[in-house]
């Protein structure tokens, strides 16, 4: 992450020099190319200038993730358009690609002869207005735009409620579900079904014991469970991909996350839900011991949302270094699958207003990501394809480790680089499996050759020390030898067939397990096993050993619930 750093703060001093030079030009019309540095590497675009005017922008390429650049480009695009100038607030949540997006129109302007100044991180539009606003009143207001919030949102509307506001303090929806790889732990779907994969409730119940605060909450997720495929076909989603057990995509080479927000998103846009990114939930409003509204706020100022039922859907706060080091010290060194604005800003409030919170020093890890952009890739198995070796070409821990360990184990290596080394057998069963490896090796960002040597010579690492790691890793899982991280617990030999291939990677925190305690209706309950009237809660807001899934199945259940309740 700091070489991405550099590499961006060197592109934006070349930037600056290039755009003094431009002082005093001629404005020229016609079609210029612009080039940047995005959050994947390159990004083109084409700006027609027209009467010394900025007439349009056109993305020619980028690497950037399409689950941002498709919600981030247009929203950028629109500023750019209106103020005929990049010169305009970066999208939330999309930095970096709107800081390449910005300084690429600012390369083209500048070879048409227009002087935009300077492009950095900071540059952003003239201040809007601050304006006094009356309480808006509506009868559910839900505070967060990810999985949970937008299942929400859905269920209240099919459940009967017709005044329904959606806030989300970024200028896009979707959280971090729309990164998601998999719709897990799902049963009977449709793909599932074809697979031949039928699940029972008790068995699924049975893998899901213990995993919450309040029992009552694990048939209402089996029964979620079983449900979530045939609602989402309900709205237009189709995951048709089954992998596994419990796994489902929407294709063999298409995410479930994307897949699924951006279908979820058209569906509230067509049932009229009143959408407001951009703003972000500031307080509880408490009357008489019920929450009866949220403080917002957004460009303009503050204002209250009054509202019969509130909804909190506001994710974790893996990217909360002073919560993280509070709770679970150490972990605030570690980098994060999270975008940075996953701070969990209520967290403080829920303390001060004394409800039941609990696993606070709860998170998950993931391991390994790719040191480039914190994606996960490969997977830890009991008779892995894989390897781990430092810079030096060595082995220094299990490939079955994982959680904190790893991390910690990843961060005492040789400048904290480590490599994940695969062979030929692993990517075949990716391409059968997942396909995440198959996906990022294709995207460019995994190298591959034909012998370890090669291999070790494109990544930059030791090839003597790589080949040796390799053979004592083999003459301990064929039992003539020990081995200290545990080889001689695998059962398949590792490189038996070329080519090879590598990736950077590193370890981070995935998500945080803490948050407030709802009960199997979703209300949110006090520190005494009470109720809150008026507020519920679902998704990585709530103490929960859920995932992905079960945001949305308790983000529905929390929609259903406050519709019912305002409606007695």
């Amino acid at each position: 992450m700091k070489k991405m750093i550099v590499t961006f703060a060197v592109f934006a001093c070349v930037f600056l020099l290039a755009t003094c030079h431009s002082m005093g030009r001629r404005v020229t019309d016609g079609v210029f190319e612009g080039a940047s540095i995005g959050f994947g590497g390159e990004l083109r675009l084409s700006v027609t200038i027209t009467n010394g005017e900025i007439a349009d922008v056109v993305l020619i390429s980028d690497r950037e993730s399409y689950a941002v650049m498709s919600r981030t480009f247009p929203l950028l695009r629109q500023r750019i358009m209106e103020a005929r100038s990049p010169v305009v607030d970066s999208v939330t949540g999309a930095t970096i690609t709107s800081f390449a997006v910005k300084a690429a129109v600012a390369d083209a302007s500048r070879q048409a002869g227009i002087d935009v100044g300077p492009i950095t991180f900071a540059t952003r539009g003239p201040a809007p207005a601050q304006l006094a606003r009356p309480p808006v009143q509506t009868g559910i207001v839900v505070v967060g735009g990810g999985p949970a919030g937008l299942a929400a949102a859905i269920e209240a509307r099919q459940s009967g409620a017709e005044d329904i506001i959606l806030i989300e303090k970024l200028d896009v929806l979707g959280g971090s579900g729309k990164h998601n790889m998999n719709f897990s732990e799902i049963i009977n779907s449709q793909a599932q079904l074809a697979n031949g994969r039928s699940e029972p409730l008790e068995t699924f119940m049975a893998h899901i014991a213990g995993r919450e605060i309040v029992p009552e909450r694990i048939p209402v997720w089996a029964q979620g469970a079983a449900e979530a495929d045939a609602w989402l076909r309900g709205i237009g989603v189709q995951l048709n991909y089954n992998w596994g057990r419990f796994n489902l995509k929407a294709e063999a080479d298409v995410y479930a996350g994307d897949h699924m927000m951006s279908g979820m998103e058209a569906e509230l846009r067509r049932l009229g839900v009143d959408i407001r990114t951009g703003t972000k939930g500031i307080d509880l409003i408490m009357e008489g011991g019920a929450v009866t509204g949220v403080v917002v706020e957004d460009r303009h100022g503050r204002y209250n949302i009054m509202a019969g039922a509130v909804i909190l859907a506001t994710g974790g706060f893996a990217a909360n270094r002073e919560l993280l080091a509070r709770h679970m010290p150490g972990t605030e060194a570690l980098a994060t699958t999270n975008p940075r604005h996953a701070v969990g800003h209520f967290i403080p409030l829920f303390e001060e207003y004394g409800f039941w919170m609990e696993r606070m020093n709860g998170l998950v890890m993931s391991a390994p990501v790719l040191s480039v952009n914190r994606t996960l890739t490969g997977s830890i198995g009991a008779s892995p394809g894989f390897i781990y070796v430092n810079e030096n070409g060595e082995r220094f821990v299990s490939e079955t480790t994982g959680g904190l360990t790893l991390a910690h184990r990843f961060r005492e290596q040789p400048n904290g680089r480590v490599f994940y080394i695969y062979d030929q057998n692993m990517f075949d069963e990716d391409y059968a499996g997942s396909r995440r490896l198959v996906g990022q090796y294709r995207a460019g960002y995994h190298v591959s050759a034909a012998t370890l040597e090669e291999l070790a010579a494109r990544l930059g690492i030791n090839g003597a020390n790589l080949a040796a790691a390799v053979e004592a890793f083999n003459r301990a899982v064929d039992g003539y030898s020990s081995d200290p991280f545990r080889a001689t617990a695998f059962t398949r030999r590792f490189g038996e067939r070329g080519p090879f291939y590598g990736v950077q990677v590193t370890s981070a925190v995935h998500m945080t397990r803490g948050g407030v305690v709802p009960d199997e209706r979703a209300r949110v309950l006090m520190a005494d096993g009470s109720v809150v009237r008026g507020l519920f809660a679902a998704g990585e807001v709530t103490a929960t050993l859920g995932n992905f899934s079960a945001a949305v199945i308790f983000g529905r259940v929390a929609g259903r619930e406050a519709a019912f309740s305002i409606a007695q």
